[in-house]
């Protein structure tokens, strides 16, 4: 069941702040990291598909890179707010470098995978190999 998140909730900015308080202490290498995509990843009977949100990114900001049977993802997003005009109030958008990996299972072909990037969501698609029938062969026991 996928739950939504009412922005207007006076509790979300807590939950969140809890959220990454509790990402941060399972998972230490998180900190080297400015934000941490949230990302969608399901599976058809053609393909995997990994869908990560980075709003405010180009694709040039995005490099995706598979290395031994694992996908990663990562960049680093901006924003210039060295404009001396601006007198920010309130900064909530996250800048910096962001990497998420991903083992993806043998039965996918790792040189067909493609990527697309559209409103400020890149989706990825990881083809599965073709079955090939299998072959059983019976052995005679003497």
């Amino acid at each position: 069941m996928l739950a939504r998140r009412n922005f207007f909730d006076p509790f979300v900015e807590l939950q969140r702040e809890i959220d990454r308080l509790f990402e941060d202490f399972i998972s230490p290498t998180r900190k080297d990291y400015a934000f941490v995509p949230r990302v969608d990843a399901y599976e058809t009977d053609k393909e995997l598909i990994i869908e990560a949100e980075l709003p405010g990114l180009k694709k040039e900001d995005v490099k995706i890179t598979i290395e031994d049977g694992v996908l990663t993802i990562k960049g680093e997003r901006k924003f210039n707010r060295e404009d001396k005009k601006k007198n920010y109030r309130l900064v909530e958008r996250v800048e910096g470098k962001f990497e998420r990996s991903f083992t993806l299972p043998e039965y996918v072909d790792l040189e067909k995978i493609k990527a697309k990037f559209e409103d400020g969501v890149l989706k990825i698609e990881v083809p599965k190999k073709e079955e090939k029938a299998r072959k059983v062969i019976d052995i005679k026991v003497e």
